[in-house]
């Protein structure tokens, strides 16, 4: 078992498949549990794991056989940090619709985007929307 005071570190680059990212979830949320993270926290790190994973599969890079999804991920006691890329032309975030306004509750897109906003203490895109960071610390 992983000493608890050292981080958890790991890089994977993952086919563009709906299926090739769940073994490395469970790994995640494993380090996390090893950790002693909370079943609630470790729920919302699964959620936004699983969001942005799947986005980069398949709005980033159109589930593309010849690209790949890029994911860093450092754990410690109070931090979840994780880089996901994928290899698309990009987007811009700031023109994803809100999927609670009222013109928009039916319309796909944008709810993956607010559950990971909801879950994580920060998110940041970068590299023209190729790349999304997430953080959570716990208080």
């Amino acid at each position: 078992m992983p000493s608890t005071h050292q981080p958890h570190r790991l890089h994977r680059s993952l086919p563009s498949t709906l299926y090739a990212y769940h073994e490395l979830v469970q790994e995640i949320l494993c380090a996390l549990d090893e950790h002693g993270w909370s079943k609630e926290d470790l729920f919302g790190v699964h959620m936004a794991l699983e969001e942005s994973i799947s986005n980069a599969v398949r709005h980033g890079n159109k589930e593309d056989p010849a690209k790949q999804v890029h994911v860093d991920c450092e754990i410690t006691q109070q931090r979840f940090w994780a880089k996901v890329c994928d290899e698309g032309p990009g987007y811009d975030p700031k023109q994803v619709p809100d999927c609670c306004s009222k013109q928009n509750l039916k319309a796909a897109g944008g709810r993956g985007l607010k559950l990971i906003r909801a879950y994580m203490t920060s998110v940041k895109h970068s590299d023209c929307g190729r790349c999304l960071e997430m953080e959570k610390v716990l208080p």
